[in-house]
């Protein structure tokens, strides 16, 4: 596993409604060494349901993806990891185990980080799965269930001995949500804690947090989420960063409506009537430009690639008045 994160470094997030095929190709274009889906559920999966099947769909040029499952029974984690490991083949790099996922909808069901108030549970189906799979096999979570009650160390020891080949620390307790800032040092902690590999994950805004978490952390890869959103060029500059080379400039307004336009045409041809997923994203690409304000009113009615073409025109249009 020191191999897989010698070579990749820089990590896509697996983020629900977010990390699908167009956003993966994206990111991957700019950077990312390595991409995950969206988080899939186990139980999905087991009624053979086609819209969670879909989500293990590799994008264009896209040889390899990590695949994050979730669920709480260790029996159908299992079958369902060896499910995906056979259909997928060479297209699998690794599995994940969801413990991180704070989402009501997730912890009600005793999913996500609800499994981190349940060790026991959790280093269940984690030696579930790996007795069931040749790939390696990692795990997810925060800095803790309730906040002020730090156990990811302790946490990271259960699933390095039920088997996890790696581990990815959130720096902020489930009960958080996304509130005030990632705790980075939590990350060293686990770092000290196990001896496998261990990703950072929290609040990477740019290359200089990238390369702060790693110094501060000592943590074997970095992975990325909301600071991708509207801004695949993060990897980039994480990635020159890291080399120890200046970051590129961040994107002119041109390029920021280039690519917008861009992922609504790849969501067109990849996911059919789900153009409206576009929706969320062109908010975070125009986030902060002028005209955005009374653009988001207008996003919230597309549903053509035309209707997104037209807001991104009279964008552009207002950005090149305003310059």
């Amino acid at each position: 596993m020191e191999g897989l994160f010698g070579k990749y470094r820089v990590l896509l997030a697996p983020m629900a409604g977010v990390s699908d095929i167009a956003f993966r190709f994206l990111c991957r274009e700019a950077g990312a060494d390595m991409a995950f889906t969206e988080m899939v559920s186990a139980k999905g999966l087991s009624f053979a349901n086609e819209k969670t099947r879909h989500l293990l769909v590799l994008a264009d040029g896209e040889r390899q993806v990590a695949v994050q499952l979730f669920g709480h029974e260790p029996a159908v984690m299992a079958s369902q990891a060896a499910w995906i490991e056979q259909e997928m083949g060479e297209g699998l790099a690794y599995l994940d185990i969801n413990m991180g996922c704070p989402a009501r909808k997730i912890v009600s069901k005793g999913d996500g980080s609800a499994l981190m108030k349940e060790p026991e549970l959790a280093a269940s189906i984690v030696s579930a799965v790996k007795g069931a799979v040749a790939h390696p096999v990692t795990v997810k979570f925060r800095r803790g269930w309730a906040e002020g009650d730090e156990t990811a160390p302790v946490f990271a020891r259960l699933m390095e001995e039920a088997g996890a080949d790696a581990v990815t620390v959130h720096g902020r307790y489930a009960e958080q949500l996304y509130r005030g800032s990632a705790d980075w040092g939590v990350i060293g902690r686990v770092r000290e804690a196990v001896a496998v590999p261990v990703v950072g994950n929290g609040d990477i805004r740019c290359g200089a947090d990238a390369v702060a978490m790693a110094a501060q952390t000592g943590c074997d890869a970095v992975m990325i989420a909301r600071g991708a959103e509207g801004n695949p060029w993060l990897f980039s500059q994480v990635q020159a960063a890291l080399a120890g080379a200046p970051e590129p400039a961040p994107p002119a307004v041109g390029e920021r409506i280039a690519m917008a336009r861009r992922h609504a045409e790849l969501l067109t041809h990849r996911e059919g009537r789900n153009i409206v997923r576009m929706r969320k994203h062109a908010m975070w690409y125009m986030a902060g430009l002028p005209g955005a304000a009374a653009a988001r009113g207008r996003i919230n009615y597309c549903t053509t690639l035309a209707d997104f073409n037209q807001v991104f025109d009279d964008l552009l249009a207002i950005a090149q008045e305003h310059s």
